[in-house]
């Protein structure tokens, strides 16, 4: 007899309560099949927010077992059959009383657990009647239904010793008041249940659920964010194989969480940013989702670059770009956002630091999203103005002009695609006015400046006052204006350009990386304004902004060289100003501050602290300490090809930066330091003149003059009328020409170009210098002097300058250094800093470093210098502790050591400058060159003395002669306070007799007890020169001059 069963899911659990307080992986129920043998229920969870259908039919013969026999337990493995589990309730009724119910649900109550009765509610019904030929067969069958089990779960926990027993009991159920309530008792479960309690992971689990199921009821923000921080701390306590592994992973677990987070708005604060870092670390390599959490998470990262500007930041938003993109596989949907947002991330790196590299792979990168979004893609539009974007950029690097005209045609789609009231037309406004700009500047037709500036003005008005990015438009706004104003000299125009460049400063942090750019264009709206109204005032507060654009920490070492060449300038046109106005003592501030620009930011960190130590020793310690750190992270960096490896580098070394620069702030706090390490004032500058006077002299598109700095009392100006920036350049030339033909000709063949030459220095420049030496100061005969050229002056001999002239008695007028002691510095600074080191002397130290017999591809052998080594060793007097350095020991590490270890040095052997990268010129030794950057690396406070026997020591580059980057001046940057260098190529031959008549003059007092002295090099080499007349043919007499004191 058969009988059909009822699918109707009536069966629930209720009062289910576990014993031992642990929270379960599920519940099972048991029943007895026969004496030897139990069937089991599958597995079924109870935090589940779903009625769970217990779908399993079980049919049994009530021949096998007297009485119908059942138990409910709680598993903790994902899988029933490891384990038993933990008896919840067990009971035993007949099959008589378990049939008397029929076909309607009743109620199974089982003995009471922890004062709570469990019970099950079930349908049993008879489907068949067995015959004699088989007792197997079974004539009943029960189908369970498991449901409402979320209902049925209650946690209990000891509370507290006087509440032991009280219990918290949630029901999660439709309506939201519950799902609040629900939620708030998890979380007190969890907080009972710590880290490293039996269930913390279990209650951590429940929690999660509660929240992601009322997100999804309410969207709540904060309980997707909570749950993405609970399953970062869960899913390492779930070992893959257990159940709670299995329920936590997929769609409806952390998958669900991800996703959700994904959907929110890119948050720029720090727990934003923590917040895209929890969803990374939820996506391993080789989930899914990895590629968008990497794209999230470096969105995050650059908006904050955008707000707060630390360039740290955008370095971090390109790697996790790089990694999104190369996680992406092909037909991704999210593909061309990915290429976009790397490329975007690319392109203002490249504007903050210029790297070429940068420019090329963001070009690549939007031609590639472009081709994935073709006409009628809903990105479409955004695609067309980023890579327009990088084509005005490339155009203004390469000035290839199809790419403006692309970029024009690219914007004006774009802008089709952005009608009134679009929420990017602001943005598409702008971008096509900088590419109308830029153009204007290619073809100067006033029509695309006056397009530009309509455009600009209607985006500016469209831009909210809290946009990140407004202070772009407000500068390129001026920049268009400063244009207009050059072209069509309205006045109104250059003050609102003043006006919104002075707006965009406002709006950024004092480390915003924009404020650079933000200070070029007021400079350049300053600037504008002077060049048409001649105002010094405007030419004054050009330089502030430029030397303060300049100096900006977040600017990368190219672009600093680039802008150092443009602020020399720009100082030695204020510096002429100044003059024709009289006002010498700011002339030579202006001139100071123009000069050596990288020597000065570099010397910061080596400043001399005795002062401040005696008045804060703790401020002093930090300070150096500091300084030493950031140094050696500049050179470090400096040295790095790996591209990775080089931004990590410059992060560091920004981070550095910020720290030292909140040292030095606390240094001004105090008023005996006010002006800690800032430009020096006139009076500051002024001790480079306590030996003798400081000849500054000034080539300007104005006028070119010289400044001569007294020891006391106010400068005196001196007119160099006859000379032009042009003829100076000229002259530059004729003069490399003329040492390059004179090293053809025989040692006795008259060198008529160079005497011509000389002879146009001493008329032209040197001599309206002398009159006004001799008769205005009425300096003594061979008094110290010291020359401090700029631009094209850097590279004439000026202290060979000589009248070459018989007077009419047989009389030769005398030269220059038949007049005075000449001397050389870079910059003022230079030489007071030299001054405050020579404090500080100690037992002198002689070494001789030659190396004659380079390595292959490293230059000619050079026959005289070992006897050259042989003659300079016997001419140090015996009382200085003297080595030699040469042949297979002249290495660079050998010769370093060397440096370091000694205060007085000769150095022979081939010497070359890097005009492409001045800190790459070297000297070459036996295995490595030594470069620059290797002796800017070195503090040596305790060295004096160095001659440079070798080529090309003490020429800077051409491109950059303001800066002084040559190996001479890095000697005296590393400490040695008196350098010979050369101007140009040595003849190894015959410089051995300036050599050995240079030192038999400086150490000829020594046999009377005299002492080492390096400041009698200067006089030294003017005696030496003069002896050698005879012997040494012009060219290799002039090459050897003093720099220092």
């Amino acid at each position: 007899m058969s009988f059909s069963t009822s699918a109707e899911p009536v069966v629930s659990g209720k009062n289910l309560r576990i014993p031992s307080q642990r929270i379960p992986a599920g519940i099972h129920v048991s029943i007895n099949v026969d004496s030897r043998r139990r069937w089991k229920s599958a597995l079924k969870v109870l935090s589940s927010e779903e009625a769970v259908v217990w779908g399993d039919t079980v049919t049994l013969s009530s021949r096998a077992s007297p009485t119908f026999s059942v138990e409910i337990r709680a598993s903790y493995e994902a899988d029933r059959m490891l384990g038993s589990g933990e008896v919840v309730g067990k009971l035993q009724i007949s099959w008589d009383e378990l049939l008397n119910h029929g076909d309607e649900p009743f109620d199974l109550p089982f003995s009471h657990v922890r004062d709570i009765h469990p019970s099950l509610t079930l349908k049993a019904a008879v489907v068949h009647t067995c015959d004699n030929q088989n007792d197997a067969l079974c004539d009943s069958i029960f189908s369970w239904f498991w449901t409402s089990v979320r209902s049925a779960i209650q946690t209990v926990q000891q509370l507290s010793p006087t509440s032991r027993g009280r219990s918290l009991q949630g029901f999660i159920r439709n309506d939201l008041q519950d799902i609040d309530v629900t939620t708030s008792l998890f979380r007190d479960a969890l907080a009972l249940r710590p880290e490293h309690h039996l269930d913390h992971p279990s209650s951590l689990y429940n929690l999660t659920q509660a929240l992601t199921w009322r997100h999804n009821k309410k969207s709540t923000t904060a309980d997707i964010r909570e749950a993405a921080h609970l399953y970062c701390e869960l899913l390492p306590l779930c070992p893959d194989g257990t159940y709670l592994c299995s329920i936590v992973a997929g769609p409806d677990g952390v998958d669900y969480v991800i996703d959700g987070c994904n959907k929110l708005p890119i948050d720029a604060s720090d727990e934003g940013v923590q917040l895209r870092r929890v969803i990374l670390e939820l996506c391993p390599l080789g989930h899914q989702l990895r590629p968008r959490a990497l794209d999230k998470l470096a969105q995050a990262v650059e908006a904050r670059f955008n707000q707060h500007g630390s360039i740290d930041d955008l370095d971090m938003s390109i790697q996790l770009g790089h990694e999104a993109v190369a996680l992406c596989p092909e037909g991704h949907d999210d593909c061309d956002i990915f290429l976009n947002n790397l490329a975007c991330s690319l392109e203002s790196r490249f504007d903050q630091q210029g790297k070429p590299d940068d420019l090329d792979e963001a070009i690549s990168l939007y031609e590639e999203a472009l081709r994935l979004c073709p006409d009628g893609h809903e990105s479409h539009d955004f695609s067309l103005e980023n890579l327009g974007g990088a084509l005005v950029t490339r155009f203004q690097e390469y000035s290839d002009f199809d790419d403006i005209t692309q970029a024009v045609s690219l914007y004006r789609e774009a802008l089709t695609l952005q009608p009134p009231g679009n929420p990017g037309r602001d943005t598409t406004l702008h971008n096509l006015a900088l590419a109308l700009k830029t153009r204007y500047y290619e073809l100067h037709e006033i029509e695309d400046l006056n397009e530009a500036i309509d455009w600009a003005r209607e985006s500016l008005s469209l831009v909210q006052l809290n946009d990140p990015e407004r202070h772009r438009t407000l500068y390129n706004l001026g920049s268009l204006l400063c244009s207009r104003f050059t072209h069509t000299q309205e006045n109104k125009d250059v003050e609102e350009a003043i006006t919104l460049c002075q707006e965009s400063l406002a709006a950024l942090s004092s480390l915003h990386p924009s404020r650079h750019f933000s200070y070029m264009w007021l400079q350049e709206a300053y600037l504008s304004r002077y060049r048409i109204l001649h105002d010094p005032a405007d030419l004054s507060l050009a330089i502030e902004n430029f030397r303060l654009a300049s100096r900006h920490p977040t600017q990368g070492f190219p672009e600093r060289i680039k802008e150092a060449i443009d602020w020399a300038q720009s100082s030695r046109n204020a510096a002429s100003c100044a003059i024709r106005r009289d006002h010498l003592l700011r002339a030579v501030e202006l001139v100071e501050q123009g000069r050596g620009q990288q020597w000065s930011l570099a010397s910061r960190l080596r400043s001399p602290v005795e002062d401040l130590e005696s008045a804060n020793p703790t401020l002093a310690h930090n300070y150096l300490e500091l300084s030493k750190h950031v140094s050696n992270a500049a050179q470090d960096s400096a040295t790095i090809t790996d591209r990775a490896a080089a931004d990590q580098a410059e992060i560091a070394y920004r981070r550095l930066t910020r720290q030292w620069e909140a040292v030095v702030s606390e240094i001004r706090g105090i008023r005996a330091f006010s002006q800690f390490l800032l430009p020096p004032l006139y009076e500051g500058l002024q001790a480079a003149a306590r030996q003798g006077p400081v000849i500054i002299l000034i080539a300007s598109q104005y006028s070119c003059s010289a400044i001569i700095v007294p020891p006391s009392g106010d400068p005196h100006h001196v007119p160099l009328p006859s000379v032009t920036l042009v003829e100076l350049t000229n002259l530059e030339d004729r003069f490399a020409r003329a040492i390059r033909h004179a090293r053809t000709m025989g040692a006795k063949v008259p060198r008529n170009d160079l005497i011509v030459l000389l002879r146009t220095v001493w008329d032209t420049i040197m001599l309206p210098i002398v009159n006004v030496l001799q008769h205005g100061l009425k300096l003594k005969f061979l008094s110290r002097i010291w020359l401090c050229p700029t631009a094209a002056f850097t590279s004439i001999p000026l202290h060979a300058a000589h009248p070459f002239k018989t007077n009419a008695d047989g009389s030769k007028e005398p030269c220059l250094e038949d007049l005075y002691i000449c001397s050389y510095t870079p910059t003022l600074s230079a030489l007071v800093r030299s001054r405050q080191m020579m404090k500080k002397r100690v037992t002198p130290s002689f070494v001789t470093i030659g190396q004659g017999k380079p390595g292959a591809g490293k230059g000619k052998e050079l026959l005289a210098v070992d006897s050259e080594l042989e003659l300079v060793h016997k001419l140090v007097p015996a009382t200085a502790n003297r080595t030699t350095i040469s042949g297979d020991a002249a290495t660079r590490a050998g010769a370093l050591e060397a440096l370091q270890q000694n205060t007085w040095v000769h150095l022979a052997c081939h010497g070359k400058q890097d005009h492409t990268q001045p800190y790459d010129s070297h000297f070459v030794m036996r295995d490595e060159h030594l470069t620059l950057l290797d002796i800017m690396e070195r503090d040596i406070p305790h060295a004096e003395f160095a001659f440079l026997s070798a080529c090309h020591t003490a020429v800077g580059d051409e491109e950059t002669p303001d800066e002084v980057i040559h190996l001479a001046a890095g000697l005296q940057f590393s400490g040695f306070k008196s350098v010979i260098g050369t101007l140009w190529e040595v003849d190894d031959s015959v410089a051995k007799h300036v050599v050995e008549a240079f030192y038999k003059n400086m150490f000829k007092d020594l046999e009377d007890g005299g002492v080492m002295d390096c400041t009698k090099a200067a006089w030294a080499l003017n005696r030496a020169t003069h002896s050698v007349k005879t012997k040494v043919p012009l060219e290799q007499r002039m090459v050897f001059v003093h720099i220092g004191v």
